[in-house]
């Protein structure tokens, strides 16, 4: 991996001295294409494209993002498993340092250009802890008046434009709306249509190109699949509905879809061109310009900093694991007759509500995210739970529908509370990846005496596999571990826990607060319903709709592989297998966190290092794996044989992320569940209680 980092150094090191005379280079003197469309909030998908197109390619620029990704790339845990990803996750397999190559010596006409060919190869990457986020041209979110679904009507499942589409798109306002009357395009007839083609290809086709080369974020395919479609979540600690990758991609590449479609009311087959319309999500700008210096432009929340610079000691940071979803900033609500009429249970103020279901026996927790107040959500979930506990509530639904993860610990305690303090250590055993620079960032803390207060590098971030704490001192990742995947050597530091318990501010309970027989887990997602595979009755239940990341998707795991979890799965193709979970990683580091670990560690002069980037971006990485809870001495089928290596334990491991774990139960939507939570969590009470 090193040949391509150095040979992009030497590049780096003989333009950076130009750059502060870029300004009159990347702004040429033309006409403006940007002050066509300053200080609109909607405009067509062209015109934003010419904006983002008027800034030529830059080569200074290219090496310094593309030295940047390839360091970063260092840390990424799963690098080697992308030579060869085992089935059902083949789709993923890249060689990621040839591509880079590729796009170092591809010609580009715009700087666009360039960052979307980047933007495009690491979404495909399919896993969202790994993403190359330039906020430049990520500003624009693409709609169509024509969000897509997937239910079953009379047995027979099929795509159809969403029957809330006019109610949910009318809360964008005249801005949104006005324009469609203005190019007098009826957009409201389509509402509830049957979609027979898209793009003239068969609708399931085409949402299989639509998961596979624009939505990202999911290793399995299946789960992308369901993000496609537009679907219920909690943003901004209110239900929400996401467009969906179809209708609501990141960017302004397509102007129009095709659908060739029956309206509702009607059994005549019609073609109809659907316009896009671009959301601008930005800052505010004039011109070309102050759109450049705005949001293109590098600024002092981009890069790191030393933290032992600062004059009083930080909080201690804690450890998410979550995806970025870009359209949040501008969520749409829920149309309010989709919105549960039950009243909520104490505790849902925040990213989970709660409710108890007309039957009066049914609880049900809708864990929107593992994110938000640190300490009110520990409190939701206790509030929530006294609040079952006091109405007699028997028996508690987990719904985890479109959770991008959050604070590992939140996941954690949300574990432990339900299982009891008694299980023991309620997370995965953990590691790093012990590239080069990560083994010289260790031993710089413990020299510098850093803690855990300014790095999660150091030593006093974990504990040791039988729960003693580790001190700063220690240093867990010299000498390696070695490891091997698909014939490289990529060794690792030693296994370790998570400190997770410190920071609980609720205490647990010593034993479930509920019959862990009557708690369902569920991810809505679809297709036909699988035999249940035993009459055992098994302990813990959730439902949603696989797109369950980060956080979210290791709690899910946790339940399936500790307590042997009912899940239920709604949505997606129908005959096309769909895991429970998205991408489970560990730990995500931020650009801005891995530039922080590095230059408090003293080391941004050092060989290694990336440099700081020029332009507003973020490279994200999942930086720390987590293993399995299966035993450790027996690898899970033959088909992720080739990812497994001996340790010094004798032992034998394999990354969750790349465990296939399909749900028990799998639903289709209908027209009675689709974008409808109590009716659904009604239904899913019926079945899995």
């Amino acid at each position: 991996m090193m040949p391509f980092s150095v040979r992009l150094t030497a590049v780096f090191v003989t333009v950076s001295c130009c750059l502060p005379r870029l300004a009159g280079a990347i702004f040429p003197s033309a006409a403006d294409p940007c002050v066509k469309i300053a200080r609109k909030p909607f405009v067509p998908p062209t015109d934003a494209l010419a904006c983002l197109k008027a800034f030529p390619f830059n080569e200074t620029l290219r090496q310094n993002v593309l030295t940047n990704v390839a360091r970063v790339f260092d840390f990424f845990t799963f690098e080697d498993y992308y030579l060869n990803s085992p089935p059902p996750f083949q789709e993923s397999t890249v060689d990621i340092r040839a591509t880079l190559s590729r796009i170092n010596s591809t010609r580009y006409k715009t700087d666009y250009d360039f960052n979307k060919a980047l933007f495009d190869f690491i979404t495909q990457l399919n896993d969202g802890h790994t993403r190359w986020f330039p906020d430049c041209y990520t500003s624009f979110q693409n709609i169509l008046p024509a969000p897509v679904i997937t239910i079953e009507e009379n047995g027979v499942q099929g795509v159809y434009v969403a029957f809330d589409s006019v109610e949910f798109l009318s809360q964008l306002g005249p801005d949104f709306t006005g324009y469609f009357d203005s190019i007098d395009f009826d957009w409201k007839r389509l509402q509830g249509a049957k979609v027979l083609k898209i793009e003239g290809k068969d609708p399931y086709v085409y949402v299989d190109q639509i998961a596979k080369t624009v939505s990202g974020n999911y290793l399995d395919h299946g789960v992308r699949v369901n993000s496609v479609f537009t679907s219920y979540r909690i943003s901004g600690n209110r239900f929400s509905q996401r467009l969906g990758d179809l209708a609501g991609p990141t960017g302004v590449t397509q102007k129009s879809l095709t659908f060739k479609l029956i309206t509702a009311n009607s059994t005549k087959a019609e073609t109809v061109e659907v316009p896009f319309l671009a959301n601008y999500l930005g800052a505010p700008f004039t011109d070309k310009s102050s759109f450049w210096a705005l949001n293109c432009a590098a600024n002092d929340q981009t890069n790191g900093r030393d933290l032992k610079t600062l004059r009083t000691k930080p909080a201690r940071r804690l450890a998410r694991a979550e995806i970025i979803d870009k359209s949040k900033p501008s969520a749409i609500n829920l149309p309010p007759r989709f919105v549960p009429n039950i009243p909520p249970v104490a505790g849902s103020g925040g990213v989970i509500k709660s409710f108890i279901l007309p039957d009066k026996k049914t609880g049900v927790m809708f864990v929107g995210s593992f994110g938000g107040n640190f300490n009110g959500f520990q409190s939701d979930v206790a509030s929530a739970v006294r609040s079952f506990q006091t109405a007699g509530v028997t028996q508690l639904l987990i719904d985890l529908t479109n959770n991008g993860g959050g604070f590992v610990c939140l996941g954690h305690f949300l574990h432990q509370y339900l299982a009891g303090s008694n299980i023991g250590y309620p997370g995965f055993v953990s590691s790093v990846r012990a590239n080069p620079l990560a083994q010289k960032i260790v031993a710089a803390d413990i020299a510098l005496g850093v803690d855990s207060s300014l790095s999660f590098y150091t030593g006093d971030n974990h504990a040791f596999l039988n729960g003693t704490l580790t001190p700063k001192t220690f240093n867990y990742i010299t000498p390696p571990l070695p490891f091997v995947v698909n014939g490289r050597q990529d060794p690792t530091s030693q296994r370790f826990h998570d400190t997770c318990e410190l920071f609980f501010s609720q205490p647990i309970p010593k034993t479930p607060p509920f019959d862990l027989s009557k708690v369902a887990i569920g991810e809505l997602s679809a297709s036909s319903i699988p035999k249940y595979i035993s009459d055992q009755q098994v302990p813990l239940n959730t439902v949603n709709n696989g797109n369950c990341a980060s956080t979210c998707a290791m709690f899910s795991t946790l339940m399936n592989e500790r307590h042997n979890t009912k899940i239920a799965v709604f949505g997606g193709k129908p005959g096309e297998k769909m895991e429970f979970k998205g991408m489970a990683g560990n730990q995500v580091l931020e650009w801005a966190d891995l530039d922080t670990e590095i230059k408090t560690a003293g080391l941004k002069s050092d060989p290694l290092a990336p440099p700081d980037l020029l332009v507003s971006g973020n490279f994200r990485h999942n930086w720390r794996t987590a293993w399995s809870f299966f035993d450790e001495n027996r690898p899970i089928g033959n088909r992720v044989t080739f990812m497994f290596t001996k340790l010094p334990s004798d032992k034998l491991c394999h990354s969750t992320a790349y465990v296939s774990e399909l749900p028990r139960f799998r639903f289709p939507y209908t027209k009675d569940t689709y974008n409808n939570p109590q009716n659904l969590w009604t239904f899913v009470a019926s079945k899995l209680f």
